[in-house]
């Protein structure tokens, strides 16, 4: 998709086969004790558009599906990984607006992988300077899509909201996090 110094970011469709993917799904869904936030945002509170969770992956209690994808995206991409952020998109109205990562909350120098589960959903990519033109990215279930650390500083990636019938979606994000937040 693109180069940086860090490895830019990359899509890699069916790294997890359907059937794979699809029960990792269902286990997840039903299985997450999901979470809804607030924050604010343009000087008020709001809802955040989507369920949320997140594991430590030394957690003795981490979810076997969590697990299992974690040696996937292992076999794929040969970091650190100690924690993955979960994202429950109930339907088309769920979203993410266009943001980079926050780096504190990063090891400098690691990506973040996510693994999509469900629903195939549309990511768009766009540079913080001009041109700003958005790559859109379709991801598919059981797709990984590799975002350098160095793309948090020069891109912005969100899940827009859509009209179009789309069913529930789990986005599954790797990451390398300061061991202070342990």
């Amino acid at each position: 998709m693109f180069d940086d110094p860090g490895g830019g970011v990359r899509y890699r469709p069916g790294v997890v086969d359907p059937a794979t993917a699809e029960a990792w799904f269902d286990a997840l869904r039903d299985g997450i004790a999901w979470k809804s936030q607030r924050r604010l945002m343009y000087e008020r509170v709001v809802e955040v558009p989507r369920l949320v969770a997140s594991w430590w992956l030394a957690d003795p209690g981490l979810p076997a599906a969590l697990g299992a994808a974690f040696t996937a995206v292992r076999e794929v991409v040969d970091e650190p990984f100690n924690a993955v952020g979960l994202n429950f998109y109930r339907d088309g109205d769920d979203s993410v607006a266009p943001h980079g990562d926050k780096l504190h909350m990063l090891v400098p120098g690691h990506p973040v992988v996510l693994l999509s589960l469900g629903a195939a959903r549309r990511m768009s990519i766009r540079p913080n300077t001009p041109p700003r033109r958005s790559l859109q990215v379709e991801l598919e279930p059981g797709s990984v899509l590799l975002m350098s650390y160095r793309s948090q500083l020069t891109h912005q990636h969100g899940v827009p909201k859509t009209r179009q019938a789309v069913g529930p979606r789990i986005s599954l994000a790797f990451r390398v996090r300061p061991q202070a937040d342990a």
